[in-house]
């Protein structure tokens, strides 16, 4: 598939972030959506990095805070748009939310405010689901579009009337990018009515940029921070990731972030590279290809 010419280019000068990589790294991690494809479109120079990394031997895995998709999904989209991946090669916040309470809370009665792949997956794992707030202990607010006052008052009961539940999100962002500027509001729209109503504070988040997504993935794939390079569109989700786990990182502009938000962030928080796509990250390789 041909896209419309695209000029791989660095946006800003070296000592701001403007360097392109000089060499091949260990791993990488890839954000997907406004990073690897938009909407249901690939990106340009997308399939054709993915294909350069791999054959000079780097290993590449996708993640994502959308808990509304399971890995098999991402598989088979990611499969249909001409990048085959296997199941392993996907983390998202489905999967961190589960390993999240196993290791931590593994007896625990959770109340998900989520849509059907988190549910499912602890129903698979053997996590006890309740909507009776006084046997509820974690409450974990996802990105569910099917969110209504019940949900709400059945959090609120168990947090704040019976004064036993914790508050745990599966993801921090305020909303999903879509394509031609539009949006909807996610996970932190449902925190921020459960902890305005409660007086609570969430505790746990299980997307980026916490630690528990960043550690998950380096542990499998058995590499160290210093090798490795997360991209993605957004600053304050993948890029201050990477940073807060001490690696670098890519901001591309077919997204969220722009460069007027790279302008007023914190220098200690810029990423170590702004490129207008995923095509600038294979040292000398901007292609025009999908």
């Amino acid at each position: 598939m041909n896209a419309e010419p695209f000029a791989a280019t660095v946006l800003l000068p070296a000592e701001r972030g403007g360097a392109a990589p000089d060499r091949i790294f260990d791993a990488y991690l890839f954000d997907l959506d406004g990073t690897i494809y938009l909407g249901g479109d690939l990106l340009p120079g997308a399939k054709r990095t993915i294909e350069q990394l791999r054959a000079a031997g780097a290993k590449t895995v996708f993640l994502s805070n959308n808990p509304t998709r399971d890995p098999d999904m991402y598989v088979r989209k990611l499969t249909g748009l001409g990048i085959p991946v296997d199941r392993n090669e996907i983390l998202n916040t489905v999967v961190t939310t589960v390993l999240w309470l196993k290791s931590n809370h593994p007896n625990a009665v959770v109340f998900p405010i989520a849509e059907q792949p988190l549910i499912d997956a602890l129903d698979e794992a053997g996590i006890r689901i309740s909507d009776d707030p006084a046997e509820i202990e974690i409450v974990i607010a996802s990105y569910d579009r099917g969110f209504n006052y019940r949900k709400l008052q059945i959090a609120f009961d168990a947090i704040w009337q019976h004064k036993r539940a914790i508050l745990i999100t599966t993801n921090p962002d305020r909303y999903c990018p879509f394509p031609e500027g539009k949006g909807e509001p996610d996970a932190a729209a449902i925190v921020a009515a459960i902890e305005s109503s409660t007086g609570t504070k969430c505790v746990a988040n299980m997307g980026k940029p916490d630690r528990t997504m960043i550690d998950t993935v380096l542990s499998a794939l058995g590499v160290d921070a210093q090798n490795t390079i997360m991209v993605g569109d957004r600053l304050e989700t993948d890029v201050r990731m990477a940073v807060n786990a001490g690696m670098s990182s890519a901001l591309v502009l077919t997204g969220d972030s722009s460069l007027a938000d790279l302008e007023s962030l914190d220098a200690a928080f810029w990423p170590t590279f702004v490129l207008d796509g995923v095509g600038s990250l294979v040292p000398g390789g901007g292609r025009n290809e999908i």
